[in-house]
């Protein structure tokens, strides 16, 4: 009997023994995985804490070495969590779970239950360390490729608004060279016109680099970083000069081809000294021109010295015979349309010159005008005098 009790007694100080090692290293095991949470729950609120940050490169980079710092921290502290998780592996091991609820305390619990607790409670916080530390390693890694991306952007950002505003510069100053559209010379407006067409389109570059700083600062923003009041001010800037280099270019080529169109050579304006006040010329829609006399508040379709040159014909009726009273009124109209002083072969080389002398088209008005033009300007030099052009021109196109 003595002996029995004994055996029992033994077997009981060993189970004891047992439970007791078995809550000491179980309980060594919680304060470590708690301690592991801990840690990670703070380094996880550390890493929220650090966005968003400012879009500027001095400060990413120092972002950047503090996230370095960070990570380094980090995989210092992976080798102590990794065997930690590896210990509570091995003890779940040893005591798998076999209940599927846990037990609720009691002091009549089993050795057993008291086990099942114990692995339940290790098989939770592993879990939920192991997930936390995949969690913030991820994030790590993640907001190392975001900072990474940050600072490539940042740089084309940059580089772009160098480029932009160096080219901003150059067309400044070709638009500031420009000349008053009211003092250049009537023949060189094309040349202008074609200039600034041509200015215009050397400056797609830089539409093109606006479009590429502007899709950036998107970029940056859809990602959570805010450029820097700086960069801010830099990029509105550069943007406000490119659109007032726009709406400059607009209005110079407008106000050039307008005056190319009221003064230019396929214009009529130069005709406009053909009559004095009270008379002014007029252009028909078609134009064919006619005259206001703003003294008497009328208009008419003759020049004002063409109508005084049909009514001094009327003084060439009482010659008698009906051939030299036609061929006088000729010969006077030719003298003051200064055609008496134009040979017949200047004529023909001014006809074929705007290929007149075979054409079945129609002439249009303005066509008429150049080529008059030209051959009142080509009599002045070979005859050597000095001609109204205005004057002859447009009493010409009147009498045709």
């Amino acid at each position: 009997m003595n002996l029995c009790w004994n055996e029992i007694k033994k077997k009981s100080h060993n189970i004891r023994a047992r439970l007791e090692a078995l809550s000491d290293h179980s309980g060594k095991l919680q304060l470590s995985l708690q301690e592991i949470i801990d840690w990670l729950t703070v380094k996880d609120e550390e890493l929220s804490e650090q966005l968003p940050f400012t879009g500027d490169i001095s400060a990413v980079q120092r972002y950047n070495e503090f996230h370095s710092t960070f990570m380094e921290d980090v995989k210092t502290k992976g080798p102590f969590i990794l065997a930690t998780l590896e210990s509570a592996q091995a003890f779940l091991s040893q005591h798998p779970l076999e209940e599927t609820e846990e037990s609720t305390p009691d002091k009549d619990m089993s050795p057993k239950q008291r086990i099942q607790n114990l692995s339940r409670f290790i098989w939770k916080q592993a879990n939920v360390s192991s997930e936390m530390w995949e969690k913030l390693s991820a994030r790590c890694i993640d907001r190392h490729r975001h900072i990474g991306r940050t600072m490539e952007r940042l740089l084309e950002l940059q580089n772009a608004m160098e480029g932009l505003s160096l080219a901003l510069d150059q067309g400044e100053a070709v638009r500031d060279s420009w000349e008053p559209v009211g003092d250049l010379f009537i023949d060189s407006l094309q040349e202008h016109i074609d200039a600034t067409k041509v200015f215009k389109d050397e400056l797609g570059a830089v539409k093109d680099g606006m479009k590429i700083a502007n899709d950036l600062a998107h970029q940056l923003a859809i990602s959570d970083v805010h450029l820097s009041t700086e960069n801010a001010h830099r990029l509105e800037e550069v943007t406000s000069r490119w659109k007032i280099l726009q709406t400059s270019i607009e209005e110079r080529l407008k106000q050039l081809q307008d005056a190319h169109h009221d003064f230019g050579p396929g214009s009529q304006h130069f005709l406009s000294t053909s009559v004095q006040i009270p008379w002014e010329r007029a252009i028909s829609p078609n134009k064919v021109p006619y005259y206001i006399n703003h003294q008497g508040q009328t208009t008419c379709w003759d020049h004002p010295k063409m109508t005084e040159l049909y009514l001094s014909l009327a003084a060439l009726n009482n010659i008698k015979f009906s051939a030299y009273r036609t061929a006088m009124k000729l010969r006077r109209v030719q003298k003051a349309l200064r055609l008496d002083l134009l040979s017949i072969n200047s004529a023909s080389d001014i006809f074929s010159q705007y290929k007149l002398q075979q054409s079945d088209q129609p002439i249009e008005v303005l066509e008429i005008i150049q080529c008059l033009t030209a051959m009142y300007d080509h009599l002045e030099h070979e005859r050597g005098i000095i001609v109204n052009v205005p004057l002859s021109v447009d009493m010409c196109l009147n009498w045709l």
